[in-house]
């Protein structure tokens, strides 16, 4: 149960903490659960995106359920997205880079990529129909589970949550964690699967990005490509809406 109390302290304001007794790679050995908190995570918004749209416009219900996901996530991975945003797509050296996005500051290009990540995650949630409400939870559980290969991918700096991570990270973990987000998948039938694809095509344009600029993978990267997979997610159950 330490595991998924570090979890769920590490991944979510849910009132449960972080074990005191810390050690490095704890966040690694409790990666088999991420899954499990991504779902609970999905869930939670899930019912909160159905309870809203019984009370509000499509826009105002889907703007108040992007404002439940980021306080159930304490706003984590869009940390992540703004650093990558302002230490990726600026022109600097690799060096550089890495100190902008450590850098608690926030630049341009981090506002930018937040406004338009939010926007998108936004207009998702209003356009999908009510019977997409399974991949919100899909989205949250498939997004917490590409961590754990992603981290296997060399680390761009040495130390740091990233590092820590890979650090504690059991190979076995990788393919048992990916249970829920394929059972997801199953579920939600082909879109599902088309939604699969599109959330490796979006990780796969991260990765590169990070590859080229700065060698490797760092926790801001990780935190960038929940968000960048989430929303993939979310977009591709609202194409058929623009079919209908």
């Amino acid at each position: 149960m330490r595991n998924l109390r570090t979890a769920f302290g590490l991944l979510t304001t849910l009132p449960v903490g972080v074990p005191e007794n810390w050690r490095p790679g704890d966040s690694g050995r409790a990666a088999f659960w991420y899954p499990v908190v991504g779902l609970a995570v999905g869930g939670l918004v899930w019912l909160a995106w159905f309870g809203l749209n019984l009370i509000f416009p499509a826009l105002v219900a889907s703007v108040l359920t992007l404002a439940v996901w980021v306080g159930l996530t304490g706003g984590l991975h869009l940390d992540g997205l703004a650093d990558c945003c302002d230490g990726l797509l600026g022109s600097a050296s690799r060096e550089r880079r890495l100190e902008i996005m450590k850098d608690p500051h926030l630049g341009a290009f981090g506002v930018i990529g937040l406004f338009f990540a939010l926007m998108l995650k936004a207009a998702a949630l209003g356009l999908m129909p009510p019977s997409s409400g399974l991949s919100i939870v899909l989205a949250a559980t498939l997004g917490r589970w590409l961590l754990l290969p992603v981290s296997r991918l060399p680390q761009a700096r040495p130390g740091g949550m990233g590092a820590d991570f890979a650090a504690g990270l059991q190979t076995g973990s990788i393919f048992f964690a990916a249970i829920l987000p394929i059972g997801l998948a199953f579920l939600l039938g082909m879109q599902g699967w088309m939604a699969v694809l599109a959330a490796l095509i979006a990780a796969a344009a991260v990765l590169g990005l990070a590859w080229k600029r700065i060698g490797g993978v760092t926790g801001d990267v990780l935190g960038a490509l929940v968000e960048v997979t989430e929303t993939a997610v979310l977009l591709v159950f609202t194409i058929s809406c623009r079919a209908l």
